[in-house]
């Protein structure tokens, strides 16, 4: 009765050997010689120089948006293209509205300048 979950017990433990063996390795093997310089914060390629708390530019959030936005499209093109000839042409033009919206917004951020970094 429990054999059938075999497979999936194994799977687990496989799993968990993939990700606990390496780190394990790496504090057993790896020789541990701490020293200002490792552990001095690094961030970006250059020192901190400033708090790591303090408050972001809102175009930096404004760009993440635009980027989930614009990539949520995508993820939703890959589907509709697989099943395009079962959809038929009411499954076309569905689309064809949802990337007109997106265009109509992309066209909106561009022409307002959201995509300029400065």
């Amino acid at each position: 009765m429990l054999a059938g979950y075999f497979p999936i017990l194994l799977f687990i433990l496989v799993g968990l050997a993939f990700g606990v063996v390496p780190v394990l390795m790496g504090r057993v093997l790896a020789p541990h010689r701490p020293d200002s310089e490792k552990l001095s914060p690094y961030e970006c390629g250059f020192e901190a120089f400033e708090d790591a708390r303090m408050k972001f530019d809102v175009r930096y959030y404004l760009v993440a948006i635009l980027f989930i936005l614009f990539d949520l499209e995508i993820a939703f093109l890959f589907p509709w293209a697989v099943v395009l000839d079962k959809l038929g042409w009411t499954g076309f033009v569905a689309m064809m509205v949802f990337l007109g919206i997106l265009l109509v917004g992309f066209a909106y951020e561009w022409t307002k300048g959201a995509l300029e970094w400065e």
